[in-house]
């Protein structure tokens, strides 16, 4: 292993939570490369952060790593250049009971995730469209994942589906989160957990589950108060 292979897995083990197989760091290097090469052409991420990929953005998803244990289907919503998404297909593609699910509507970029990961003989599901109309379609999901895609009001609106039924939601969020957090109470009942980032230091992981509209609450507790 070269001196920059070791460094680059030592900081994969320390955000990923242990140590990655070399098959699977080698994906991600070969992913990141391809990344570049195609950011040539199509936009996928922020062009002042392609100096920096592995920090900003592999990384960063790879964090999500020690939040996986029992995931059977994982969905990322709005996968863009595949963080987080792509990077989690790539983590957990050795656990064949996982299926990971990625949603981008752009096809430029759909079809970036698409030939990328199957050249890297990475299983993962590409979906062309919209969230919204998904729901219904992808069924089995256990975790949910989104990056930069809305704040969390409208974030937890496109989730519902999946978070409604039991998945757990993982959202990437800067430092105006609580701000975000306190507008969804307003129409949202949910469990929430906040997770240091290990690479954003003003940043969270916001872990969701049991998500209602706040409605439903009302309705329920009206519903045993007044009785049949």
């Amino acid at each position: 292993m070269s001196g920059r292979d070791a460094r680059e897995a030592a900081a994969l083990a320390a955000v990923a939570g242990a140590p990655v197989s070399r098959e699977t760091l080698a994906r991600l290097v070969a992913y990141a490369d391809a990344l570049r090469r195609w950011s040539q052409r199509i936009n996928l991420v922020s062009p002042a952060t392609l100096p920096a990929l592995w920090q900003r953005h592999v990384l960063d998803s790879a964090q999500l790593l020690p939040f996986a244990g029992g995931a059977r289907g994982w969905l990322d919503i709005g996968s863009g250049g595949g963080f987080p998404g792509a990077v989690m297909a790539i983590l957990l593609a050795e656990r064949p009971e996982t299926t990971v699910h990625l949603v981008e509507s752009n096809a430029k970029k759909a079809a970036f995730l698409g030939a990328t990961l199957a050249d890297l003989g990475v299983a993962a599901r590409i979906h062309r469209r919209r969230i919204e109309a998904c729901a219904g379609e992808i069924a089995g999901i256990t975790h949910v994942s989104a990056r930069a895609v809305a704040a969390l009001p409208d974030l937890l609106a496109l989730t519902r589906p999946w978070l409604g039924a039991g998945a757990r939601g993982f959202f990437h969020k800067g430092r105006d989160y609580r701000r975000e957090v306190a507008e969804s109470a307003a129409a949202w009942t949910f469990d929430l957990v906040e997770h240091a980032s290990k690479i954003d230091p003003g940043g969270v992981i916001l872990e969701v589950a049991a998500l209602r509209p706040r409605d439903d609450r009302r309705d329920e507790r009206r519903s045993r108060t007044q009785g049949p």
